[in-house]
């Protein structure tokens, strides 16, 4: 019975995937907003109350290809950290400039998943808790890489004042977290991840076209300033 149970829920397994690949292969083609189940139940071959059984709704599969995503860009960004060896394993600048372009590597070779999460709202969908996870990935490793740096007394806070909403928002953001780190860093943290995925925003969706045409050097300048936003000390 345990052999049958495997074997059922194995090809439940290759299934599942044939349906998220076909789905990514119509977002490349179609776009999030055109999702449909029925096409991708044709595409398949598979009865439409075949694959309900697997995706009760449209949302449901849209929520598979979103949490996918974030964890594909999450493990991207993880990895390029893992990846370093010797000293710049050790210095928070090399970090956070591996982690970057982690990001960007993986934006570059999958634009239209990136552009699923950090695109254009879907008309109708509404994200459910069970992205929050996924999509904190990048962000989390930004933090690690900063807390260390302060853990081990090399991070310079940046002197300037910020506004009190601005202060209280980044101290409830590290009471969430568990995170100690002081409420100016935290800020310009939440500055610096957003600066991120707008500069990849602007690369892959064309606003930098006949504007910057050096993008890995511009990109790689760009995220050494926000290292120094953030307190992490960077070669000039």
């Amino acid at each position: 019975m345990t052999a049958i149970r495997g074997a059922r829920e194995r090809a439940r397994g290759e299934i599942t995937e044939a349906i998220k690949a076909e789905a990514r292969r119509q977002l490349a083609e179609e776009g999030a907003a055109k999702l449909s189940l029925r096409a991708v139940a044709r595409a398949l071959g598979m009865a439409s109350s075949a694959l309900y059984r697997y995706f009760p709704s449209r949302d449901d599969l849209l929520t598979a290809l979103i949490v996918d995503a974030y964890n594909a860009l999450g493990e991207a960004a993880e990895s390029a950290l893992d990846s370093l060896r010797g000293p710049d394993a050790e210095r928070p600048a090399a970090r956070w400039l591996a982690l970057c372009h982690g990001v960007r590597e993986w934006a570059l070779v999958h634009p239209h998943e990136y552009a699923l999460i950090y695109g254009s709202p879907v008309p109708g969908y509404r994200a459910p808790s069970t992205t929050t996870g996924p999509a904190a990935r990048v962000g989390l490793a930004l933090i690690g890489v900063v807390r260390d740096a302060h853990v081990a007394g090399t991070l310079k806070e940046p002197a300037e004042p910020l506004p009190d909403p601005v202060v209280a928002d980044a101290l409830a953001l590290g009471a969430e977290l568990g995170v100690e780190l002081p409420a100016a860093v935290l800020a310009r943290l939440i500055g610096a991840w957003a600066q991120l995925f707008g500069l990849l925003s602007f690369e892959l969706f064309g606003q930098f076209n006949r504007v910057v045409e050096a993008r890995a050097d511009f990109f790689e300048q760009a995220v050494l300033e926000l290292a120094r936003s953030v307190g992490l000390r960077t070669p000039r």
